[in-house]
Order: C-alpha cells, then sequence, then structure tokens
C-alpha cells in the first residue's frame, strides 16, 4: 500500500492497519514473543499449532498461531529500543497483554558461558528510548510471574539458566564497550563492561529495558530470555543454542495460560454478595 492517507498524530491505515507492523484488529493474541531477528519469528511459529504470517514489513515481520492449544503471536523488534518501542505500542493497541523477549546475549558475568540463558528480573535503562516515556529513576523491571514461568519452562526443559539484572543499550558497538569505526573510543567506553560485572549485571542486550519500561507504565506483563552467545569477561564468541530460549519461551507462555485458568477456576469458588463481602461457596 504506498498512497494513503491519515491524521499525524496517531497514524492509522486503511482496514485498521498500525502503521509500523502492518497487523489489524484480531491479527494478535494476548501473548506476544518478541525476537529481535525476524528470521527467529520463523524458528519460534515452527514450534506452534496452525501458524500463519500476518504481516511483513521494514524490521517487523509478524506470525500468529497457537503453542499447544494457546494463541500466541510474534513480532521481531529489530535491534534496540525505537524499533522496539514502535512496535511494542502497535501489538498493545490490539491486544497484545504479555511480552516475552526472545534473543541473544553477551554475559558479563565469567560463569556465564555460551548455550546457557539469562532470564531477565530487570534492566539497566542505557536502551535510549525508554528514558523519554518516564523518568530514568522508573525501574525497568520484569513481571515477576513472567519471569517465574520462564524459569519453570526452563527446569523442566533441563537448560542451565541465570536469573538476575541485564543491561540494554542503544548501540552494540561503543555503547557495549566496543571500540567504533577505525578504533574510537571515548574514555568512558573503557570500563563499562568491568563496572557492570562489578555490579553484578549479568548481561548485555539492546531491548529488554524498552520493553519492561512500557509493560509497567501501562499495566502490561513483560519478560526476556536470551541465549548466550558471548562472554565479554573472557572473551568468547560462539553463536548457537537460540532454539533453547525460543523453546523456553514458548513453553512459558503454555505455563502462564494454565496459571490464568486455575486462577480463574479457584475464583469460581468465591461469590460477591450485595453488602460486598467475600465469602466462600462450597462445592
Amino acid at each position: 500500500m504506498t498512497d494513503w492517507k491519515s491524521n499525524a498524530s496517531k497514524p492509522v491505515m486503511d482496514e485498521g492497519l498500525q502503521y509500523h507492523i502492518r497487523c489489524k484488529e484480531g491479527d494478535i493474541a494476548k501473548y506476544v514473543l518478541l525476537p529481535g531477528d525476524p528470521d527467529r519469528v520463523d524458528m519460534i511459529a515452527e514450534e506452534w499449532n496452525e501458524p500463519r504470517k500476518i504481516a511483513n514489513y521494514r524490521e517487523h515481520r509478524t506470525f500468529s498461531g497457537k503453542t499447544g492449544e494457546v494463541d500466541i503471536s510474534a513480532c521481531s523488534t529489530g535491534a534496540g529500543g525505537g524499533s522496539t518501542a514502535s512496535a511494542f505500542e502497535e501489538l498493545a493497541a490490539l491486544g497484545g497483554e504479555t511480552f516475552i523477549r526472545v534473543g541473544t546475549t553477551a554475559a558479563l558475568q565469567e560463569h556465564i558461558s555460551p548455550g546457557d540463558l539469562i532470564i531477565s528480573s530487570g534492566a539497566v535503562r542505557h536502551d535510549g528510548t525508554s528514558q523519554f516515556y518516564v523518568d530514568d529513576r522508573y525501574p525497568a523491571s520484569a513481571h515477576y510471574e513472567v519471569t517465574a514461568a520462564l524459569v519453570e519452562a526452563a527446569e523442566q526443559l533441563g537448560h542451565t539458566y541465570h536469573v538476575g539484572v541485564s543491561c540494554s543499550t542503544a548501540s552494540w558497538y561503543c555503547g557495549q564497550g566496543r571500540t567504533g569505526f577505525k578504533g574510537y573510543e571515548q574514555s568512558f567506553f573503557k570500563d563499562k563492561v568491568s563496572d557492570l560485572n562489578k555490579a553484578g549485571v549479568l548481561n548485555f542486550e539492546m531491548e529488554a529495558a524498552t520493553i519492561f519500561t512500557l509493560a509497567g507504565l501501562y499495566n502490561l506483563k513483560a519478560g526476556s530470555v536470551c541465549t548466550v552467545v558471548a562472554n565479554r569477561i573472557k572473551d568468547e564468541f560462539t553463536y548457537g543454542g537460540v532454539e533453547k530460549s525460543v523453546q523456553t519461551a514458548n513453553l512459558a507462555v503454555q505455563i502462564l495460560a494454565e496459571w490464568e485458568k486455575v486462577r480463574k477456576e479457584r475464583n469460581k469458588k468465591y461469590w460477591f454478595p450485595s453488602i460486598g463481602k467475600k465469602e466462600l461457596v462450597e462445592e
């Protein structure tokens, strides 16, 4: 679609298509996986029942289907906070409620090896995007329930995992303490890895802080699971094992849906009379 008109404050295309992700009402499930790489959407959807391609525009490739019996979607965010925020905003507008980042990452602690998983409980906000939504002191925290489901999924699958704080950066090169073109660097680059290591931060990645901050502000749920492909302390890079984070995220969605089902069944035991007092109804 090359020619269309809309207002500029909130552009929406014909048939209600969202501007960046090119999806409309009914396309997106309440559970949404967020890989950075568009090709990873296909890897995720290969594990589903009834996968169907919804859209493919810019860096945003979107599929929907079922993991087990649970409706699910996946939309690639591209690298970094800016494109991630655009996708998140539009996915939330279409009914996304629980978001799980599925990616790759570089460890900042010596004991974490390539192939391990890192489940982020929170993120240092160096993402360059969340700062434009709320004060810098607002925490980028994963939702406890999503984190617990990811841990449970990793346990069931037998994957080695670590839980802790990540650092989301706006730049893969200088923002993560690497030199730029022709060795360009500033003095503050040099200590970034060691400073974060001493602070107990587990890893570098680029999207979690944006996702966690927006989810917190909008009363939605979010988590993150990433496969380690590098260790910056030991200067190792071994790409592989991405399927572990994909498997863990897909299973976590099934676990979350089951927990929600159990809660609903439990709540059926209660009723609320007009006086407002909760009383237990015996079965």
